[in-house]
This record gives C-alpha cells, structure tokens and sequence, in this order.
C-alpha cells in the first residue's frame, strides 16, 4: 500500500502505543482528507464485511469530509480485552476509537469506534445519502 498519509502502510507494525498514535493520527487525517483507500486497509476483518472497499470508495466519493474541519489525535490507552483506545476529536467533538493488535498489524473495528456507520454503510445508497445529509 505505501506511505499513503504517513504511517498507514501495509507491514508489520511495533506493538506500541507510540506506534499506535502515529498510526492513528495518519488514519484520522487521511479519513478528514478523503484519502479513503489508505483508511479502508486499516480496516479489522469484521469492519470489512460491513461495506465492500469499492462501495465504501464510491460513498465517500459522493459525500467526502470537510478538508477544512480540524482532527486532532492526542492519546491512546489500553482497554477491555486487548483493545486499543485512541482518543481524538474532530471539530471539538471528542471521540474513541477502538484498535486492536492483530497479526502484527493495527487494525481499526468500526462497529465499535461508531455503531451508527455500521447502519449507514449497511443501507441504500439513497438511504446513506440522505442520512449523511449528502441527499439533498
């Protein structure tokens, strides 16, 4: 995959929280960037099942983030069960995001990080639209 947005390449990854946050703070530009191929391959296998990379592409092709909104990515901790906490917020919002550690890679679960766009993935594309506020 390459360097796409900074340490988002495709390899074995340190088993670090230093290493974490270089990932996740590269995740979470590349996410606000619309740099969405590079997000999409942190993708833990679950997350993957949701929505196909080329329907997930497509959607955020029609409806891309704000460049301009501001992300800021400052911690990670440990959590339940071998997860990885990231804690960042976008726009002043403060969020967490769930990681887990698996065969040498980090790797993002999105149905815990944001329930809600397990939902919105899971719908019409008209529906996901509308919902995302892209419809109108």
């Amino acid at each position: 995959m390459g360097r796409a947005g900074g340490v988002l390449y495709e390899g074995r990854d340190s088993k670090s929280e230093r290493q974490l946050l270089l990932i996740a703070r590269a995740f979470n530009d590349a996410y606000q960037q619309n740099r969405d191929r590079a997000v999409y391959a942190r993708w833990d296998a679950r997350s993957r099942a949701v929505i196909s990379e080329a329907a997930y592409l497509r959607r955020h092709r029609e409806c891309p983030n704000d460049p301009r909104t501001r992300v800021d990515t400052w911690g990670v901790s440990r959590g339940p069960r071998g997860a990885w906490l990231v804690h960042y917020a976008i726009d002043g919002q403060e969020l967490t995001d769930w990681w887990y550690y698996v065969a040498g890679r980090f790797v993002f679960d999105l149905a815990r990080s944001n329930p809600s766009a397990v939902a919105l993935y899971r719908a019409s594309t008209a529906r996901y639209l509308a919902l995302s506020g892209c419809g109108s």
